[in-house]
């Protein structure tokens, strides 16, 4: 691989797991967990250890079997957070703690009723007694795409003084348009001295949907760790998708920056993710949604099968996909039904195509799709098939 690489922080079973109805028993979770293992994830956040004592198992678990990733686990800057998140990490290969505090001066004053001042206190102290436990500590600011720039820099600058690994630049409410998120990451990196020392996080949400464009504009602009999860679940509206990350970074970034990321397990681990929390991709869904590498436009269907890239920019192959998809509908033209024909053994002439589709178009007027049975039923009534 060339280029930077983009380390890939996978929440799907913390931060997806908060959605309601998502929750995962323990042999769901670990094995999910193995999943995303496999998949390249670099760094896995495992739960909330202080949260319920199942979490902290989950967590004490993957630790104990997930080598490869860093595990992680999420606390607030409180110490006996910090404690127990340490207790459930203790067998990890690779632990971190990832502590903080709200900085927004919506949090400050309506949240955490305190002072700017006593925020950049706690996440002093966060820090140092997450660093008593493990060297690989990270701090979040959260709610910092609501939070000034410049107290935001004082707070990631007392944090990096006393050895935070990572800082964590969260849009917790998905208010930020990707030239402000941007302008926030450029700000840090210009203002805080040792930042380059640090990896920066971005860890975003999608309540405008601007998730996955905030933190491609990051990566741009210094981010070299995406907080992410798989079919982009998580809090309301959901957070940055990790198939979208990953695959805008591959298809439009290749030779600057590169993650681990096996993109062909990216639809199984889709699938997997989606069954496991009874949760269903929206079949529009970009990467992994089943209309994704669809077509039932005439016009689109002629041009995919004369030349695939025509009207797709991913080869269905790089996200685990045998092939793309074309749907017999309405709006489907002569290309369509005779590569359909074709596809379970009639090789049509040209009067035979159009006596099908006349017949076909008919069929399809009266339903939202034709599946193959009833087009092989057509056929047969029609021609005779080739052997």
């Amino acid at each position: 691989m060339t280029g930077k690489k983009i380390h890939i922080f996978d929440t799907t079973l913390r931060d997806g797991e908060q959605v309601p109805g998502c929750k995962l028993n323990h042999t769901q979770k670990m094995i999910c967990a193995r999943k995303l293992e496999e998949l390249g994830v670099d760094v896995l956040e495992a739960g909330f250890p202080i949260s319920s004592p199942g979490d902290f198992k989950a967590v004490e678990d993957i630790s104990k079997e997930i080598r490869k990733p860093i595990i992680c686990g999420l606390s607030r800057a409180v110490k006996e957070d910090i404690k127990v998140a340490a207790e459930a990490l203790q067998h990890a290969a690779r632990p971190r703690i990832h502590t903080g505090i709200g900085t927004s001066p919506i949090h400050i004053e309506h949240k955490l009723r305190t002072t700017p001042d006593k925020i950049i206190e706690r996440a002093i102290d966060a820090v140092k007694y997450a660093k008593s436990f493990v060297e690989d500590v990270e701090f979040y600011a959260e709610d910092a795409g609501r939070t000034d720039n410049e107290f935001l820099a004082k707070v990631i600058q007392a944090v990096v003084n006393v050895g935070a690994t990572v800082v964590n630049i969260p849009d917790t409410t998905g208010y930020c348009l990707p030239d402000e998120y941007a302008a926030k990451i450029k700000y840090l990196v210009e203002n805080v001295k040792g930042i380059e020392n640090v990896s920066i996080s971005a860890h975003c949400h999608n309540d405008l949907g601007m998730a996955t464009a905030n933190s491609i504009s990051g990566i741009t602009n210094g981010v070299t760790q995406i907080e992410c999860t798989m079919n982009g679940i998580g809090e309301r509206a959901g957070n940055t998708s990790l198939e979208e990350v990953a695959m805008i970074i591959k298809q439009r970034f290749g030779g600057q920056y590169y993650t681990d990321i096996n993109s062909k397990l990216l639809t199984s681990t889709s699938k997997l993710i989606s069954q496991s929390m009874c949760m269903v991709v929206q079949p529009n869904k970009a990467i992994v949604g089943e209309n994704a590498f669809a077509h039932s436009s005439g016009i689109h269907q002629d041009g995919v099968i004369k030349f695939r890239e025509n009207y797709e920019i991913i080869d269905p192959l790089e996200v685990g996909l045998t092939k793309s998809e074309i749907v017999l509908t309405a709006r489907s033209g002569r290309a369509a039904v005779a590569y359909k024909a074709k596809e379970i053994g009639y090789n049509l002439s040209k009067d035979e195509l159009d006596i099908i589709y006349k017949k076909f178009i008919v069929i399809a007027d009266s339903k939202k799709q034709v599946s193959l049975d009833e087009l092989g039923t057509l056929l047969k009534s029609t021609v005779v098939a080739v052997a």
